[in-house]
């Protein structure tokens, strides 16, 4: 199916669900609603069809270098794949190269490729992880990921005030103590 059928079968799909909701979809303010929700879908999960090589790209560099790298504070925006409602947070991602490092904007770039899928963030924490580990082989990779979900937030339990907070410890952030504790400890720092 090309683009423009799936864009079809969407709208077609959201015009069904708006008449099963007892809205007329012919009314003026919903009427180009079809089409927008499918634009929008597919900009917020067109994580889908991307892959780590094609995000990484060149941007892995040979580097002498052992201490700590992290990139914090990393905004995403992401759907539950339960509800379809938006979760979004920030995450912060650490690993200790082991010969090689990777350029500063592929992390955000991994980040946003996984949050733009429908999710989990428990699944989502581990596949950031993963996809630095494989493409680096660094000494270990610890991965925070704050997130609020609006799945709790406007339907079931409604708590405005939670947030979830999920984290994947590879490596040596996962066997030495005194690696997690500097990552956690940093993480929660503000240096600003």
């Amino acid at each position: 199916m090309n683009r423009e059928e799936r864009l079809a079968e969407r709208c077609e799909i959201v015009e069904s669900l708006l008449k099963s909701i007892g809205e007329d979809p012919t009314r003026d303010g919903l009427q180009r609603t079809p089409r927008r929700v499918s634009d929008s879908f597919e900009e917020l999960t067109q994580g889908m069809g991307q892959h780590l090589e094609d995000v990484v790209g060149h941007g892995i560099f040979e580097e002498d270098c052992s201490e700590m790298v992290i990139v914090k504070d990393i905004e995403f925006y992401s759907l539950c794949e339960h509800h379809l409602l938006p979760f979004y947070g920030r995450v912060h991602v650490a690993y200790i190269p082991d010969g090689r490092i990777i350029g500063l904007s592929k992390i955000p770039r991994i980040v946003d490729m996984f949050a733009r899928r429908l999710q989990v963030q428990e699944r989502m924490t581990a596949q950031i992880a993963e996809a630095i580990q494989e493409v680096l082989q660094p000494k270990g990779v610890g991965v925070v990921a704050d997130a609020v979900h609006l799945c709790m937030m406007m339907r079931g339990v409604q708590k405005q005030n939670s947030s979830t907070m999920t984290s994947c410890l590879l490596g040596c952030f996962r066997a030495d103590p005194r690696t997690r504790s500097e990552f956690l400890d940093l993480v929660r720092h503000k240096l600003r």
